[in-house]
């Protein structure tokens, strides 16, 4: 590990060494910043990619290593110092922070990037060791040694890790149950006919999908667990995952008097309430770039990008030109060798179209404004069938491109003329 620098002089401190604070402290350094940089986190590995974790690093097509952001030798040549430790306390009028290992970092400016924390199921028997989360490489690990061929596993929860983690599981030969007690998979996160989709080739490829059911409670057996569900029945295991999503740790910026609501509060430039002290990823409150409403997103594509906004932001101070942040959300999700794509903000939508890509399901439902902008747009089909079609889509988005609902649903129209026609 890298030697600290001195912990007395003002310096630039992220706390949360994942995604996003691993990149940020990268763009600090490449930026200019030539005074030390600390990157505070509590997990024992270096800065990782999060989204290999429910596939990839399950099925062994990737290790550990490969999902990393930063080595040793990366940290030492941007003389980044990482510290294993987590923040008990801030304190915003010095510029200071305290560590749990009784270090104090003096900062000039600070960037949370804490993330969240995993939603555990709290019902009689969800703390039992046979009942699992996945959050970090230590969960991905102690997982995938558990889904051998055979062994049946019980995923609570319809979202996209629930369903990413099904999917791996049957590549490795496990027998998978998802529970999910939404009428319908994947909650509002994606339109009706995508859910389908989904549902459907979930169960060709032998998942048991049980829908608007819940748990009530998880017993052992002398085989494994049961996991007993609101409807009377019940369902045997060798292994439960809670795939439930994750909620933002708010109680460290409470304490330091931020203004937080579903999560730290900041505004278009990332700066919080307080001065200096800002905030990215997913523990981040900002305004929509289309509405202005305040929107939290928990993203691969949202810490990437705010990384480099905040960094830019934290070396401007508050009275030099900010960035704002402007990128649109954008999402993915890979389940066997489909794909699923999220872009812009459907929820504006005044109207919508659906574009069929190929003979084999593949879609792409535009969502329009009252004016026939484009404001979001969400596609589905088999990776390799759709993959440049989704590409487009995703930058007619981003262009906020005007078109009737007719002309985008024709397939005849070809989406990269109507982009050529934009410029």
């Amino acid at each position: 590990m890298h030697t600290p620098d001195s912990t007395s002089s003002p310096a630039m401190v992220i706390v949360g060494a994942g995604h996003c604070g691993g990149r940020a402290a990268l763009a600090l350094r490449t930026a200019g910043w030539q005074a030390a940089i600390h990157l505070v986190g509590d997990e024992p590995h270096h800065p990782y990619e999060r989204p290999p974790l429910s596939k990839d690093l399950l099925t062994g097509d990737k290790t550990a290593e490969a999902c990393a952001l930063l080595s040793d030798a990366d940290l030492r040549e941007a003389r980044i110092t990482r510290h294993v430790a987590r923040v008990t306390s801030i304190d915003a009028t010095a510029r200071s922070l305290t560590l749990s290992d009784g270090q104090t970092l003096a900062y000039q400016s600070l960037l949370l990037a804490t993330g969240g924390k995993v939603r555990t199921l709290r019902i009689p028997g969800g703390d039992l060791p046979e009942v699992m989360t996945l959050r970090n490489l230590g969960d991905a690990a102690a997982l995938a040694q558990r889904l051998t061929p055979g062994q049946r596993l019980l995923v609570v929860g319809g979202g996209f890790i629930g369903l990413e983690v099904a999917a791996s599981a049957r590549k490795l030969g496990c027998e998978v149950t998802v529970v999910e007690g939404a009428p319908r998979l994947m909650g509002r996160a994606v339109p009706e006919p995508v859910a389908e989709r989904a549902l459907a080739l979930h169960r060709a490829r032998g998942v048991r999908v049980l829908l608007g059911v819940g748990p009530l409670g998880i017993t052992r057996t002398a085989n494994g667990v049961r996991m007993e569900l609101a409807d009377g029945s019940s369902i045997e295991a060798d292994t439960v995952l809670a795939g439930i999503g994750i909620e933002p740790d708010l109680a460290l910026p409470q304490a330091a008097g931020l203004a937080v609501g579903r999560g730290v509060m900041v505004n278009a430039h990332l700066q919080s309430s307080l001065p200096g002290i800002f905030a990215a990823g997913d523990v981040a409150e900002f305004p929509s770039v289309l509405s202005g409403q305040l929107v939290r997103q928990e993203t691969w594509h949202n810490a990437e990008t705010q990384a480099a906004i905040a960094a830019q932001n934290m070396l401007e101070g508050v009275n030099s030109a900010l960035a704002a942040y402007t990128a649109l959300p954008w999402f993915w999700s890979d389940q066997y060798d489909h794909q699923l794509q999220v872009m812009g903000e459907p929820a504006l939508a005044a109207t919508s179209v659906t574009r069929t890509l190929d003979d084999a399901g593949g879609m792409v439902i535009f969502y329009l404004d009252a004016d026939n902008r484009l404001v979001g747009a969400c596609g589905w089909g088999e990776t390799s069938r759709v993959a440049k079609e989704l590409k487009l889509a995703r930058t007619l988005v981003e262009r906020r491109i005007s078109a009737s609902a007719e002309v985008l649903a024709d397939p005849a129209t070809k989406l990269k003329g109507l982009l050529s026609h934009a410029r």
